[in-house]
This record gives C-alpha cells, structure tokens and sequence, in this order.
C-alpha cells in the first residue's frame, strides 16, 4: 500500500465549483454537507479570477496573466485581473476560516494542474504555453510555489485540518495525444512526451510534502498508471465515462493503496436516483475486478461528476447532501 493510503479521508466531497457568488453562503453549504471532508469552495460566476484558469493564474508566483478578447494571457506585472483573482480567493479563505473554526480532519482544496494550466494560458503570441516547452517548465515552477504558499496560507487558517491538494487537470488526455487546438483552430499542437508530463506531475505533487495530491478529470480516458506513478494518492473521475478499457488500471490503482474518487451523481440539474442506485455501478465494478467489497468503503470517495457551478443552487445543495447519502449506502451495504 502506498504511504498516503494510511490517509483517512472522507467518505463524501465536492469537486471543487459551486452556482452563485455569496462565498459565506458556499463554505457554509459546504461543511454543512460534508462534515468529514469540506473542500474550498470556487465561485466561478463572479467572473473572471473566480474561474478555474484565472484563480490558478493568480497563485502563481513571479508570473502573472490578464483577461484577453481569446482568453487568459501571460503578462509582465500583475494588473486588475490577478489583483480580482487573488481578492477573491481572500474572500474565500475567509468564509472558510470562519465556518471551520475547530475543525479537525480532511480539508481538499483544488488548483488547477501544470498540463491544463499550459494548454489554457497563453503566451504574448496569443499561443498557448503548451508550445513552448520552456514556458512549460517556467509556468510549473511558479504554480509549484504559488501552492506551497497557499498550502501554508490555508494551514495557517484551518490548523486542525489535514490538507488534501486537488489538482484539475481535464485537459491532460488532450495533451499526451496532441489534441489541443492552436490559436488558429486549423492545426493541433503535438503531443507532449509522457515522461516529461509524468515528470513535471511529480514535480508539483511534490509541493505537498507529506500530504495527499488527488488529481481529477472528468474527460474520458484517465491515464491513472501515469498519475499514480507521478505522485497521486487519489484519482478522481466521471464514473459514467469509464470503460472496461479502464478495468485494469483501476484494479493495479486500487491494489496499490490509490483512492478513487468516484463521480457518480450528476453536475447538472436533473432527477436523482436513489442513493444505493447511485453508487450501484461501484458495485458492479468491484465484482467484475473480483475486489473485496469490504476494501470498498477505504477506497472509494463519492463525488459529483464534476465541479456544480452549471446547476442551480437548489440542485447543487441537493447533491451534495445525496453524495453522502449514497456513500454511506456503500459503506452500510458494500456487496
């Protein structure tokens, strides 16, 4: 088993986005729901700096970006955009502070990763990082010490939690198979050398030293061999978007002591099943990979299938509540 397998996480989280922009209101939705396992809530709906890419872009260290007609770009000082980004992740950190005093126990907090983070942010030549392998490097040295110091930050703030880092990283498929689209739209750039991908992973996991790194997508087609070898203590997914492609790498990933975090209920407003119908395709998994049904409760977290900032506000507190409905329906009845 590997060392951070010994690491008690909850049974139930978010993905990391949640609708509106009250951030008191989303961290007390958050441990509300997740008594065991709050994460940081994102606001994406207050607009630029508060989405994935601009609040990523405004941890970073001696590199700063700016909102652009195409999209975030990479400047030379920090201007309104990183100021709004960084505001808002006070603003955050803050309502978290406030409804997690005497908290003790998992704390997720989510960035996004290097490979995203390189294939969104764009150079001065309006391409994306992703073409320069340089930039590359450059870009995940800052992220790596922008996270270390917002590690420390939310430490300080929450000092009974034990952290779990999130790094986002949908596009990564995208960029080991060459099929991020260049600024024209015409061309795609080519595909980047797995162990460099493997290796820089590693290098930004390692920022959280002694600490879980759960990396999450919710494309098709997680590389879980090259994120567990990289450093992931947890991979978390879209269980509908699994494939018995994937039976094997799942089954060595759960072998080695890696935590699934199983997306199983929808990100947008629709009707819910019942809890065990939820987590009924765990089920079935487990069986066809011949796992023990009692290894289930410590190797499955239960998530939405991805971040809720599409769904309604009603919906997303609805989902949260069935996410640990549905996890303590597995545990309760593992077979």
């Amino acid at each position: 088993m590997s060392e951070n397998s010994q690491f008690s996480f909850g049974a139930a989280t978010g993905v990391g986005s949640l609708p509106g922009g009250d951030a008191r209101e989303a961290a007390k939705t958050v441990t509300g729901s997740f008594e065991d396992f709050p994460f940081l809530a994102e606001l994406p709906a207050r607009g630029p700096g508060a989405d994935m890419i601009g609040r990523t872009a405004g941890m970073l260290v001696e590199l700063y970006a700016r909102v652009e007609p195409s999209g975030w770009r990479i400047g030379d000082r920090p201007g309104r955009d990183t100021r709004r980004a960084r505001s808002w992740l006070v603003e955050d950190l803050d309502a978290l502070e406030e409804f997690t005093q005497g908290y003790e126990g998992p704390l997720k907090v989510q960035a996004v990763g290097p490979w995203t983070l390189a294939a969104a942010l764009e150079l001065r030549n309006g391409e994306a990082a992703l073409s320069d392998l340089g930039a590359c490097r450059d870009l995940a040295a800052s992220l790596a010490e922008g996270l270390r110091l917002h590690l420390a930050e939310v430490r300080r703030r929450v000092p009974g939690a034990r952290l779990v880092l999130q790094l986002d990283e949908p596009s990564l498929t995208a960029v080991l198979r060459g099929r991020v689209r260049t600024a024209s739209g015409y061309r795609t750039h080519r595909a980047v050398d797995r162990q460099l991908v493997e290796a820089t992973l590693r290098e930004v996991t390692g920022v959280h030293d002694g600490g879980p790194v759960v990396v999450h997508s919710c494309a098709p087609d997680v590389p879980f061999a090259l994120l567990r070898r990289a450093g992931a203590a947890a991979v978390s997914f879209d269980f509908s978007l699994l494939t018995e492609r994937d039976d094997e790498a799942i089954g060595e990933a759960v072998e080695g002591g890696t935590r699934l975090f199983a997306g199983v209920v929808p990100s947008t407003d629709g009707r819910l099943s019942d809890p065990a119908g939820s987590v009924m395709g765990v089920r079935t998994l487990w069986r066809r990979l011949g796992l023990s049904p009692a290894l289930l409760a410590e190797a499955v977290t239960i998530t939405p299938t991805c971040g809720l900032a599409g769904a309604s506000p009603e919906y997303a507190r609805r989902a949260l509540a069935h996410c640990v409905r549905a996890a303590r329906s597995l545990a309760d009845n593992p077979e």
